[in-house]
C-alpha cells in the first residue's frame, strides 16, 4: 500500500516530531511512508473565515498532489475533517466537473491516524510502550465530524505500561476552535478553564489528543497554572517503544 503523509501546516511549522512519529510507527508496522514535497495547506483557515475562493487553489493542489496514493494519513482530525467534509463542496461550487470528480476520489482515501490503523490496517496493538499515567481528550473535529469514536482509545488501551485514566467531561470542547479563540477570547478562556480543571482531576502525567492545535491550547492553560501535566500527540505515544527515552 502506498501511504502518503499529509503533515498539515500546524505540525510542519510547530510540531514536526508528530510527523516523524507517524512515519516511525507505520514503518515499524511494515509500511513505506511517502512525503510529497509539493503538499501545502488544506485550506481550513481560509474556508472557516469566509475566504472560499482563496481556498479553492489549495483544494485543487491537494487533489493533484495526493492522487496517486492508496491512502493519505494525517495526524489531525481537524484537517482530515476539512478535506473529507468540505473539499467536495468547494470543488462543486466552482463548476469544474473534473476537479469535483478528482476530489471525490482522493478524499475517500484520506484518514486520520487512528482510522488508518484500526479500519484500514486492522491493528490496535502497535507494539507501543509508554509507562505513564495518561488521559485522552477527543478533539471536536475527530469526535463530531469524523466520528472516530473509541478508535484512539482502542489503540491506547493496547499500549504496554500505560495507566490510562478517563477524562471527566471528555467530549466538551477545549475552546480553541482555530480563529474562534481569537474572535471570542473570553468564551474560549472559560471553556479552557473547565477543560484544564478536568484534566487536573485525573492526576495524569500527560494529556493525549489527536490534534496538536488543541494540545497547544490546553497545554498553555496547564502550563500557566503550573499543573505539571504535559501534552503529547497520540502518534508519539504509539511510536514509543521499550528502550526509548521516557
Amino acid at each position: 500500500m502506498r501511504i502518503a503523509l499529509f503533515i498539515t501546516c500546524f505540525n510542519d511549522t510547530m510540531y514536526p516530531n508528530t510527523g516523524k512519529a507517524v512515519t516511525k510507527l507505520l514503518e515499524r508496522l511494515g509500511h513505506t511512508v511517502h512525503f510529497p514535497q509539493a503538499q501545502t495547506c488544506c485550506g481550513q483557515m481560509h474556508f472557516n473565515t469566509g475566504y472560499r475562493r482563496e481556498a479553492l487553489p489549495l483544494v485543487r493542489r491537494f487533489a493533484d498532489v495526493f492522487a496517486r496514493y492508496d491512502a493519505v494519513v494525517t495526524p489531525s482530525g481537524s484537517c482530515a475533517g476539512m478535506i473529507r467534509e468540505h473539499h467536495g463542496t468547494l470543488a462543486q461550487s466552482c463548476g469544474d466537473a473534473y476537479l469535483a470528480a478528482s476530489v471525490e476520489t482522493v478524499t475517500q482515501r484520506v484518514y486520520e491516524l487512528s482510522e488508518l490503523l484500526v479500519d484500514v490496517l486492522g491493528v490496535t496493538d502497535v507494539g507501543a510502550y509508554f509507562p505513564h499515567r495518561v488521559t485522552y481528550h477527543p478533539t471536536c473535529h475527530s469526535l463530531r465530524m469524523l466520528r472516530v469514536g473509541d478508535r484512539p482509545l482502542q489503540l491506547l488501551r493496547a499500549v504496554k505500561g500505560i495507566d490510562l485514566v478517563e477524562l471527566p467531561e471528555a467530549d466538551s470542547c477545549c475552546g480553541f476552535g482555530g480563529t474562534f479563540a481569537l474572535k471570542n477570547p473570553d468564551v474560549s478562556s472559560a471553556m479552557l478553564a473547565d477543560k484544564v480543571r478536568n484534566v487536573a482531576q485525573t492526576r495524569a502525567e500527560v494529556l493525549c489528543a489527536g490534534d496538536n492545535s488543541c494540545l497547544m491550547h490546553i497545554g498553555g492553560g496547564l502550563g500557566r497554572l503550573r499543573t505539571g501535566v504535559g501534552t503529547i500527540h497520540l502518534a508519539e505515544i504509539l511510536a514509543a517503544t521499550e528502550g526509548d527515552p521516557t
